[in-house]
């Protein structure tokens, strides 16, 4: 079992910046497979960003390449979303997922994640 809470959210105006704290709690996240995902009003839950069990490497959905920055301290047992030049389309609840049995070609799918966060609105003004 492990808890997640996110924090860090907030109202923001375009091309500011946000980082999104994820805090784990009952055991360590580097037993996990670590994700971001977010939802949109009237839309599915769409995945953001990872750091897999097995490795190091990062994942991130197309639209936030070279904006967004997922990163982990193992010691904290905390992981972090550095969200940069945010849009008016990045206003979404973000959540932080869990789970340790991911596999590379279910890891973008939020029905394989198995512990939520309560999630962490974001909202990006013009």
């Amino acid at each position: 079992q492990v808890q997640l809470v996110e924090s860090g959210g907030g109202l923001v105006q375009a091309g500011e910046s946000l980082r999104l704290s994820c805090e784990a709690s009952g055991r360590s996240i580097s037993t996990f497979t670590m994700a971001w995902f977010r939802q949109a009003p009237g839309k599915e839950r769409e995945f953001v960003a990872a750091f897999r069990r097995t490795n190091s490497n990062p994942y991130y959905v197309d639209s936030v390449k070279g904006r967004f920055t997922i990163s982990r301290d193992n010691t904290e047992n905390t992981v972090y979303l550095q969200m940069n030049s945010l849009k008016p389309e990045d206003t979404a609840v973000y959540y932080c997922a869990a789970d340790s049995g991911i596999i590379l070609s279910t890891m973008r799918e939020p029905n394989a994640y198995d512990y939520w966060g309560q999630g962490t609105q974001v909202t990006v003004s013009l």
